[in-house]
Formats: C-alpha cells, sequence, structure tokens
C-alpha cells in the first residue's frame, strides 16, 4: 500500500508539471491551428525570467514568500511581452498558408528565443533554489517529498480551473469556442478573428511562461532546456487530443502515472514510457483520447 501511495504522489506530482507545460500548446492548437514548436522557447524564457527575478529579490532580503509571486510576475510579463510580439510580428503572416510552413516559422522563432536567451542571461546556469528550499517537506507513505512539488499541483489544479472557467464561463471563452468549431462563420457572424488570435496566443505563452517559471526552482536553468520540453508536451497534446484541454489533462495524468510506476516497478523503462503510453493510445484511438474527426476543405 505505500509503495502504490508514492506511486499515486509521484505520478500526479509529475502530471501537474506536464499539464503546465503543455496546456498553453494544447490552447494554441485548438484555435489558432497551429503546431507551436517555439512552445519550447516561450517555457525557457519563462524559465529564466523566473530564476532571475527570484534571484534579485531574494537578494534584496525582502519578505521570502514573495518568491513565489515574483515566479509568477516574471512567467505573466514575459509571456505576455513575447506572446503579443510573436504572434503580431509573425504569425500573423501565416495564417492561411500551409501547414509545413507554418511549423518552419515557429521552429525558427523556438531557434531564435534560444539564441535570445543566451544572449540575455549567457550560458552560465541559474539556481532559484530559494522557493524549493523555504517550503521544506512533508512525509509522505515514508517518504520525504519537498512541499514545493505538491504546490505544483495547485498551481496545476488552478490553472485548469482557470482555463475551465475562461472556455465555458466567459462571452469571449464562447467566442473562442466559436471559432474553434467553424472560424469562417464566426467572421460571418462579426467576431473579431484578429483580437481573438492575439489574444489566445498570448495567453498560451503565458501558459508556457508559467510553466517554465515553476519549474526553474527544481532544475538548473541552462540553455536547450525547452528542447526536452517541447517533445514532453507535444507528447502529452497528442495522447490527449490535439486542440483538447481536457484531454492535455487526461493525458498527463495517464502519462505521469504509468512513468510513476514504471520508475518504481521496472526502471528501465522509464525512459520510454511517454512513447509507449503514445503508441498504445494512437493504436486505439488514432486522435487522441479527446481528438475529434475535422471537416477540411480541398
Amino acid at each position: 500500500m505505500d509503495k502504490l501511495a508514492v506511486i499515486a504522489v509521484d505520478g500526479l506530482v509529475f502530471a501537474s508539471w506536464l499539464f503546465l507545460v503543455s496546456a498553453g500548446l494544447s490552447l494554441i492548437y485548438g484555435v489558432l491551428r497551429i503546431l507551436n514548436v517555439a512552445h519550447g522557447g516561450l517555457f525557457a524564457v519563462g524559465a529564466y525570467a523566473g530564476a532571475s527575478l527570484v534571484v534579485a529579490y531574494s537578494a534584496a532580503g525582502l519578505w521570502p514568500l514573495g518568491a513565489l509571486l515574483a515566479l509568477l510576475a516574471a512567467a505573466v510579463a514575459s509571456g505576455l511581452v513575447l506572446g503579443l510580439v510573436v504572434e503580431r510580428g509573425v504569425l500573423r503572416w501565416t495564417y492561411g498558408r500551409e501547414p509545413v510552413m507554418q511549423l518552419l516559422v515557429t521552429f525558427s522563432v523556438f531557434l531564435i528565443l534560444e539564441d535570445l536567451t543566451k544572449l540575455l542571461w549567457g550560458v552560465s546556469p541559474y539556481y532559484a533554489y530559494q522557493p524549493y528550499q523555504l517550503l521544506g517537506q512533508a512525509r509522505v507513505a515514508g517518504i520525504d517529498y519537498p512541499v514545493y512539488s505538491f504546490l505544483l499541483l495547485v498551481v496545476a489544479g488552478g490553472t485548469g480551473l482557470g482555463l475551465w472557467w475562461f472556455v465555458r464561463r466567459t462571452r469571449f471563452g464562447r467566442l473562442v469556442v466559436a471559432v474553434i468549431h467553424d472560424p469562417e462563420i464566426s467572421v460571418a457572424m462579426g467576431v473579431n478573428l484578429a483580437r481573438v488570435y492575439v489574444t489566445t496566443f498570448t495567453l498560451g505563452a503565458v501558459l508556457a511562461a508559467l510553466g517554465g517559471a515553476f519549474t526553474a526552482p527544481m532544475i538548473s536553468v541552462v540553455p536547450g532546456i525547452g528542447v526536452e520540453v517541447i517533445v514532453l508536451a507535444f507528447a502529452v497534446v497528442v495522447v490527449g487530443g490535439l486542440g483538447s484541454l481536457e484531454g492535455a489533462a487526461v493525458g498527463a495524468l495517464l502519462i505521469g502515472l504509468v512513468r510513476a510506476a514504471a520508475v518504481h516497478l521496472v526502471p528501465v523503462l522509464e525512459l520510454f514510457t511517454i512513447y509507449l503510453v503514445m503508441a498504445a493510445v494512437l493504436l486505439v484511438r488514432p486522435l487522441g483520447l479527446f481528438g475529434r474527426i475535422e471537416a477540411r476543405r480541398i
């Protein structure tokens, strides 16, 4: 029973992190129908911005718990700026073009963001351990866990509930749903498509930066961290179904629990579990767990 409890906790913690880093990617594809490879670069910028702000905040000797607010502020600021710049400056020129072109453009933006992080922060690692250390540890099933890991559960849960409320309970969210189902009819009904696109992409960029900022205290922030993240985020949204936020949540939970079980029961399979889950789901559901068939104009 203790081992099952540990597997459940490990799986939930990893799933919460996976949802944080994949929710923005799923949201952007759902509305813009663009596979945003630049998502990994936005994650990296959020991690660097969060780490540098936390280090500066802690050095100033201010209220310790304020470091968590510094992470949030860094994520929102960097996501808002980059989301607006990338969408208005680059992506809006690719709407209606071939998906391959859009993929190459977002990959180019990813490479630019990778170089931007090196220019702004250098290549030396950043250590923003203060929030991680500050919250201490908690004992679960005989094992000490950092409380910061459980904070990820709260952040991921709050993010999921916030997105659900935004999409289902606000007027703008209903416009987003309309655009997802039929952008042409939405325009005919008077929906400002450009406004929906820029708002959605900016929100997705903030979510990517949020994942990076709250990951920063758990790792050493170094160049290249966005590469692995974009691969994992794509795996999650493919398992859940491209463009489905519910699918991203369920996909993250499924992958998190399977990976945790592999770590404790069959460690040799740990590196392959994510891709094994993806392959198994696609064999049964080629569009993902919550994917739906889309009508495309030829």
